[in-house]
């Protein structure tokens, strides 16, 4: 956790003049010795020249005129490779730093073949209707001065009836989103035969989102893409663009379901950026605690938009943002700065708001934002000179993915990360290396994940029948006709002979199949949020955010203004809230219970010596409820009230890996049970560290409990004087619904997870315990006993275990 500000003391401020950029910034950190012993890391990274290739000689006329007048008579390396790569027909993914200029690497090859080939198609998939439409625009521009006659259109759900026709008949390129191609292309596609018969290319920018359940369910969705253009007689080429991650050519490859080609070599000039790591200082040395990395952030930033530095400062979550922008109007008031130049950006916000922001950071009338993750990807908002993250992201790719965002005038940029108190964050300041040198993580997706494929193997089944013999993408005859078979047995599909007696699979349900399978949450509506002084919606939440944000007497912050959720009408997915003026905001209190469905696997974990315990992995049940919320005063952040909150569970099936702790193990133990259960919670932290790091992860990929779990038929365990007791298991779940294969790989390292926990724990320099090595206490105190070093009792666990501190 994080202490209040008063806790800690500010670096020096200077008397306020005329904005004077970022290098007077640095300099005012520099001399200020306190400030400057909190930075963990320090670095200039040089900047680095063009490569250059020249324009390819065969490029029609209009294009190479269009280029030529902007100032482009040769290309970067990696867009002259990737235009070979396409013109020679090959799937191909370009995986380049943030502003190396993608975009041209895919528009230059197909604005060509639009040019020499007035019939020719192409669709364009981007993650979110924000960046649609930005490259929209774009994409416009180059069209009118190459001559292209084709037009270029975005259709989503804000595209009006006229232009949807439009996209439809005439559009030589459609700009969409995945959700927007599954439930409103595809099975549609009897109208878009114009599009699908002359479909030549399908690109997939920002590919390093799709991962996990989204990735997975658009590799299904590109399956039932290319299924539709072969029957219409088409047979596309696709280009992947990418921000660096570790396995771009396998990821595209696993999202095709065959080879690409892989372009990686960046000829973009970079100028120089200094990269800076603030560990806020610790402020109570026994609990771990810092000073809060929100107010050091606002500090850091205040002081950069005060001298004029166009400033990007990117947020762990939606309430995050909102308090940091809160903190930081209120900070920099007292300057004269207007407070309609520093906004937040997140997701919930409506599409007119989004783009006033971005027009806003482009013509610099607006001075610096605080976003969530939604500014990571390549929406046009020019030139930033510097970067701040409160908190690490979770990956070194979305780190630097963020970082990216500053530096592309080629001058001097700014890229901080301020880190919080926890266990990652404290790892990867204590690792300075980890943010220049780490391994970039990789993207990762499960295809055939059951529970995905099945609901796709529907929406393909309405969309066109299935043959005898048919695959789907790399799907084999004979897994499409186990499903089938199992379709028909639920009445989905019925069996029938087609020409020439084929056996046919043709749908059969009334439903219509993709409203009902959502690529992205666990239920496809989102709940608006209406403004009931202004009787108006403001702005929308995905259903699982409602439950922890949108709960009556919740505090929801919007565009630095507080409003109180007056009523939650869960049926029909609205959210009523009135603006109020409160000297706090509200935390949601979770509780969650696993519950194993079935076990795949299981093994005895054994140390020379020690006792045993049983490891397993399978699919399990996650039922999350929310329980209450806590309300949190404002600057202090004192904890100044509690309510109860009433909403149903929400239940995810994933896959799960355990550890079986035995009753008999646990009274071994010269401790009270209610400490060596807090231990245990405690041990569960330690290894969700490691296990995140060693699986290089978002930590929130990967969830957490204790529970109980039990073979079945086997007798109820004994507590102490015989009552009635539990074996106390340990889960790290995939929270992801249907798993992306974290589980099965956690079991298969399990003896090595737990080595490395107890490095973990042993190396940390606290004396009972802290958030870094063994996150929060639950401060459990047994009456009549002494009190006993909760870390003390975490080793006297491994010890039983007989588990080495060194492999």
């Amino acid at each position: 956790m994080d202490a209040p500000e008063h806790s800690f003391t500010a670096p020096r401020r200077e008397p306020w003049t005329a904005p004077r950029g970022l290098e007077a910034v640095l300099d005012a950190w520099e001399r200020d010795r306190g400030f400057r012993r909190s930075f963990a890391l320090d670095e200039l990274r040089a900047g680095q020249p063009a490569e250059h290739a020249p324009l390819p000689t065969d490029l029609a006329p209009g294009v190479r005129r269009a280029l030529e007048a902007r100032g482009l008579r040769e290309l970067y390396v990696h867009q002259a490779e990737s235009y070979e790569h396409v013109r020679a027909g090959r799937d191909v993914v370009i995986a380049t730093p943030t502003a190396s200029g993608k975009s041209l690497c895919y528009n230059l090859p197909i604005l060509d073949a639009l040019a020499k080939d007035p019939e020719a198609r192409a669709l364009y998939l981007f993650p979110t209707k924000a960046l649609s439409r930005d490259q929209e625009h774009a994409l416009r521009e180059w069209m009118n001065e190459c001559g292209v006659p084709h037009g270029a259109i975005t259709f989503d759900g804000d595209t009006p009836g006229d232009a949807r026709r439009a996209a439809r008949e005439r559009s030589g390129i459609v700009l969409t989103n995945p959700d927007m191609l599954h439930a409103g292309i595809l099975p549609h596609h009897a109208n878009w035969a114009r599009l699908f018969s002359n479909l030549r290319y399908v690109v997939i920018d920002e590919l390093h989102m799709y991962r996990g359940v989204f990735g997975s369910h658009l590799a299904n969705v590109i399956r039932r893409l290319e299924r539709i253009a072969h029957f219409h007689g088409s047979k596309p080429q696709f280009v992947f663009a990418s921000a660096t991650i570790g396995n771009p050519a396998e990821h595209a490859g696993r999202m095709l379901g065959r080879d690409v080609a892989l372009v990686d070599r960046n000829g973009a000039p970079a100028g120089p950026r200094r990269v800076l790591l603030y560990n806020p200082p610790v402020v109570n040395a026994e609990l771990g605690i810092r000073a809060s990395y929100l107010k050091s952030t606002v500090r850091i930033a205040g002081d950069l938009v005060r001298e004029g530095v166009s400033t990007l400062v990117f947020g762990q979550s939606r309430n995050g943002v909102e308090t940091m922008l809160k903190y930081l109007r209120d900070r920099l008031a007292s300057d004269g700065i207007d407070p309609s130049t520093i906004h937040a950006y997140r997701g919930g916000y409506l599409p007119e708001t989004r783009r006033n922001i971005e027009a806003g950071l482009r013509d610099g009338t607006i001075r610096c934002v605080v976003a969530t993750n939604a500014l990571e990807l390549g929406i046009d908002i020019g030139s930033l000179d510097a970067v701040v993250c409160a908190g690490y992201p979770g990956t070194v790719a979305a780190l630097w993915q963020r970082f990216g965002r500053s530096g592309r005038r080629g001058g001097l940029s700014a890229a901080i990360l301020v880190a919080s108190s926890m266990p990652l964050d404290q790892f990867v300041a204590g690792e300075p290396w980890y943010v220049l040198g780490a391994p970039v993580e990789e993207a990762r997706i499960d295809p055939t994940n059951v529970e995905i494929l099945i609901q796709h193997l529907k929406c393909a089944a309405f969309e066109l029948p299935f043959a005898a013999g048919d695959t789907f993408g790399d799907v084999t005859p004979e897994q499409v006709a186990d499903a089938m078979g199992y379709l028909e047995r639920h009445a989905v599909v019925h069996r029938g002979m087609g020409p020439g007696g084929t056996e046919m699979f043709h749908w059969a349900a009334d439903a219509y199949p993709a409203n009902h399978v959502s690529l992205r949450s666990a239920t496809w509506d989102n709940f608006v949020i209406i403004d009931l002084d202004g009787d108006r919606t403001i702005a929308e939440m995905d259903w699982r955010s409602t439950h922890t944000m949108l709960h009556e007497q919740a505090i929801y912050q919007h565009e630095g203004e507080q409003y109180q959720v007056e009523r939650l009408d869960y049926e029909n997915r609205k959210a009523f809230i009135r603006k109020v003026k409160p000297d706090y905001y509200t935390t949601a209190l979770t509780h969650t219970h696993v519950n194993v469905l079935e076990e795949n696997e299981r093994e005895t974990v054994r140390f020379d010596g020690g006792h045993a315990i049983r490891a397993g992995h399978g699919d399990v049940s996650v039922v999350e409820k929310v329980v209450g919320f806590k309300k949190i005063k404002f600057h202090t952040h004192e904890n100044v009230g509690y309510g109860d909150v009433h909403l149903p569970d929400m239940q995810m099936h994933t896959s799960a890996f355990w550890l079986v702790f035995p009753e008999s193990l646990i009274e071994t133990l010269p401790h009270a049970r209610p400490v060596v259960i807090d231990a245990l919670r405690s041990l569960a932290n330690a290894m969700h560290t490691v296990a995140a790091a060693g699986l290089m992860i978002d930590p929130r990929d990967l969830g957490r409990t204790i529970g109980d779990h039990k073979d079945e038929g086997a007798p109820p365990s004994k507590g102490v004087g015989g009552a009635p007791g539990f074996d106390p298991t340990l889960f790290l779940y995939d929270s992801i619904a249907g798993g992306i294969g974290l589980a099965p790989r956690l079991f298969d390292e399990r003896e090595t997870l737990l080595v490395r926990t107890r490095r973990l724990v042993e190396r940390c320099g606290c004396e009972d315990g802290c958030p870094v090595c063994l996150g929060p206490t639950a401060g459990v105190e047994v009456p009549g006993t002494v009190p006993v070093r909760r870390r003390r009792v975490v080793l006297d666990l491994l010890d039983t275990l007989a588990v080495p501190a060194s492999h």
